[in-house]
Order: C-alpha cells, then structure tokens, then sequence
C-alpha cells in the first residue's frame, strides 16, 4: 500500500490557537471541545470509524510521523480527541514537536527544507489512561502550532531567542 500524502499551508503570523489541554498557566486549561480549530487549512485531522466497544488507551502517546517540508525549521503538533455522538471533539491529550530538536534538545538539526527529504518524527504527546466509548470516534489532529502553549516557529531556523522576539 503506497503512503497518503497530507500537506497544509502554515503561516506563523496565524496560528493554531490552544484550546484546552495541560495549560495550567492559562484559563483555558482541561478537554475543551476542539471543533473551532479543526476546521482551520492548517490543521490535518485523521479518524477512526464509529467504536463498537469501549477501547482503552492507558501509558505514553506518541504520534509517529513522515514529514517533508519547504523549511529549515517547523514544530508538528499531534492532539489526540474523543469524537463524541454529537460531534464534540473533545481533548485527551497533545504534544509538540521542533523538527530541530528531533535528535534530542543539546542537537539543532535542520532540516533542508527541499520536500524531499523525509523526516521521521516522534511527537511526545505524553502520558494518559482513557476509556474511548462505544458510539464514539478517536481523531488526531496534526498541524505546527498549538499558540500559546508551545512558541510559535516562524519556520526560517533562526534561533530559539530569535524566534521569541520576533513574535512577542
């Protein structure tokens, strides 16, 4: 079976905004419904068909991804959701990925930003114990922003304090 591609446009200047999840610091923090940001071009959503039984998830999640990209530097965001009956699409978890810091975070590796180079990508979307209902959906949904709890990327490869005061 050949691999599907899925692409999207990002441009920091618009980013995914966060909504729900492990934010402490900000007011919207726990499983908000994630529908208002899904339908973004930026954002590529991947669904199981309708569960005929419960199906539980307990440990590390990690979104496993093959990546190419136009830039030197981009972050992959993975969020994980329960798709209720009704069609909340509600947060489990998520994590974030700077492609430059895929070979640990003392190595900046660039990327070449030719689109042609495949990148393998593990997301640390960390860990959770849930129980996905029977009627329910499990979605995930990858995009390069989850603003403001990860920094935004302006995808040009300069560095960590460059990119912070450029966009703040």
């Amino acid at each position: 079976t050949q691999p599907h591609n899925f692409s999207y446009l990002f441009d920091p200047r618009d980013p995914v905004e966060t909504l729900g999840g492990q934010n402490q610091p900000f007011d919207l923090n726990g499983p908000y419904d994630q529908r208002p940001i899904e339908n973004r071009s930026d954002v590529v959503l991947f669904e199981s068909d309708v569960l005929t039984e419960a199906y539980e998830t307990v440990g590390r999640i990690w979104g496993h991804l093959f990546v190419t990209s136009n830039c030197t530097d981009t972050d992959f965001t993975v969020k994980l959701t329960d798709v209720y009956p009704d069609g909340r699409s509600m947060l489990i978890t998520d994590g974030s990925l700077t492609v430059r810091s895929r070979n640990g975070y003392t190595v900046e590796d660039l990327m070449k930003g030719n689109q042609t180079e495949v990148y393998e990508l593990w997301v640390d979307c960390w860990s959770t114990a849930y129980t996905f209902a029977p009627g329910h959906k499990i979605r995930v949904a990858i995009s390069s922003s989850n603003y403001p709890r990860y920094g935004l990327n302006p995808n040009t490869g300069a560095t960590l304090a460059e990119n912070y005061l450029n966009y703040n």
